[in-house]
C-alpha cells in the first residue's frame, strides 16, 4: 500500500511546505508520521543536499535509526526501506524527521507498506516553539567522547542529530506538540553570526519564513496561522558578538548603542510574533550550556523585563551552568540536562 505526502493518513510537525508533488521539509525536527500493519516499510524522497555528510532521521517503534544520502541521488525520486521483518499482526509507528538543518532540504513523495496504513494518533494539546541556533538544531549532539570539550575536527555534519536537541527533549518530556525554527550559527541581525557566510542571515530573515536559505529554492514566508503555540522558546545571543562585516567578533554588546540595538532587533522578533499569537501564549528567553559571555544574558534579563512592560508575558530561564558548561557544542548527555531543567521550569512556573 501506498500513501502520497498529501494524504490524511499522515501527521505532521514543523514548517512544513505541502504541495503538489510532496511537501517539503526546511528546518531541523520537522517530521512526518505514519501508523501501520504490515512487515516492512519504505518512504520516497526527492533529496538536495547542500553540504556536508546528510542523513534522514527515523524512529519506527521508538528506536532511532538514519538513512545516509548521497548526493548524487539528488533531484530524484528515491525510494529508502526504513525497516523490515517486522510482527506482521502488530501495530507499528514510523517517524520521518530532518535530523539537521541548512544543510540540506527534502520533499517528501510517499510512504509505502506490505500492509496497510491507519489513521494517525491525536496530537498532543501542548504547543512549544523554539527560536535558536546550532544547539536548539542538535548540531554535533553525538560526539559524545567530546563531552565538554571542543568539537571534533571536520565533523562535516555527521554528529547532527535534532532528535536529541534539548529541544525535541523538552516536548517529549511535556508531551507536546513543536516547531523548531533553529539554524546553525544564526544571530539576531543580517550581517551578524556564521549562518550563511560569506552573506549571513539572521534570524530577522528567518523566523517568518517557510523555506529560509536559498539553497532550499524560493523564499516563502509562513503562514502563523497554520500553528499557535502555547509556549515560544527565544534561543538567541551564543552567535551575536561575530561581525561577519569585518568578520570579527567584534560586537561589543558592553558599548550601549550595540546593546540597544540588539535589545531592541530581538524584541521587535518577538513582538512581532506575540501580533500573531496574542496575549495565550507566554515566552521564556534562554541561552545555553555553551560557554559565552554572561553580559548577553544581562541584555536577555533587560528584554524581558521590558516585554513585560509593554504587556508580553515572558521569563527569563537560567540553567544551572548557563554559558559555562563547555566550549564546544553540548552532547546528548548535556541536552538531556538542559531539556529537564527546561521542561521542569515550564511545569512549575507556566503549565
Amino acid at each position: 500500500m501506498e500513501i502520497l505526502a498529501n494524504g490524511d493518513k499522515i501527521a505532521y510537525t514543523g514548517r512544513v511546505d505541502k504541495k503538489e508533488n510532496g511537501v517539503g521539509f526546511y528546518y531541523a525536527s520537522s517530521q512526518a508520521e505514519v501508523r501501520f500493519k504490515g512487515t516492512e516499510i519504505s518512504v520516497t524522497v526527492n533529496m538536495n543536499s547542500v553540504w556536508g555528510s546528510v542523513a534522514l532521521g527515523y524512529i519506527i517503534d521508538g528506536r532511532e535509526g538514519k538513512i545516509p544520502v548521497h548526493k548524487y541521488n539528488d533531484g530524484k525520486n528515491v525510494t529508502y526501506q526504513a525497516a523490515n521483518s517486522l510482527e506482521a499482526d502488530k501495530e507499528h509507528t514510523l517517524i520521518l524527521f530532518k535530523r539537521q538543518a541548512a544543510n540540506h532540504s527534502f520533499t517528501l513523495v510517499s510512504f509505502s507498506c506490505d500492509g496497510e496504513f491507519l489513521q494517525p494518533d491525536p496530537r498532543p494539546s501542548l504547543k512549544l516553539e523554539f527560536y535558536g541556533d546550532s544547539v536548539s538544531a542538535g548540531e554535533v549532539s553525538e560526539a559524545e567522547d567530546f563531552v565538554g570539550r571542543c568539537d571534533p575536527a571536520s565533523h562535516d555534519s555527521a554528529y547532527d542529530n535534532s532528535y536529541q536537541s534539548y529541544t525535541w527533549r523538552t516536548a517529549r518530556l511535556l508531551n507536546a506538540q513543536f516547531h523548531n525554527i533553529a539554524q546553525g550559527g544564526i544571530a539576531v541581525f543580517d550581517d551578524t553570526g556564521w549562518f550563511h557566510a560569506p552573506k549571513m542571515i539572521g534570524m530577522e530573515s528567518v523566523y517568518d519564513k517557510l523555506c529560509y536559505f536559498p539553497e532550499g529554492g524560493e523564499i516563502t514566508e509562513w503562514d502563523f496561522s497554520r500553528y499557535i503555540p502555547d509556549i515560544v522558546v527565544f534561543a538567541l545571543g551564543q552567535n551575536d558578538q561575530h561581525n561577519g562585516i569585518t568578520n570579527k567578533d567584534d560586537v561589543d554588546i558592553y558599548d550601549p548603542d550595540t546593546r540597544s540595538k540588539w535589545k531592541e532587533g530581538y524584541k521587535k522578533i518577538a513582538r512581532d510574533i506575540h501580533r500573531h499569537y496574542g496575549n495565550g501564549t507566554k515566552y521564556i528567553f534562554i541561552t545555553t550550556l555553551l560557554m559565552h559571555d554572561p553580559e548577553w544574558d544581562r541584555a536577555i534579563d533587560e528584554i524581558v523585563n521590558e516585554l513585560n512592560v509593554s504587556g508580553q508575558k515572558a521569563y527569563h530561564f537560567m540553567l544551572k551552568r548557563n554559558g559555562a558548561a563547555t566550549p564546544g557544542h553540548p552532547r546528548i548527555s548535556e541536552h538531556k540536562e538542559m531539556a529537564e531543567e527546561l521542561a521542569g521550569f515550564i511545569r512549575s512556573e507556566i503549565l
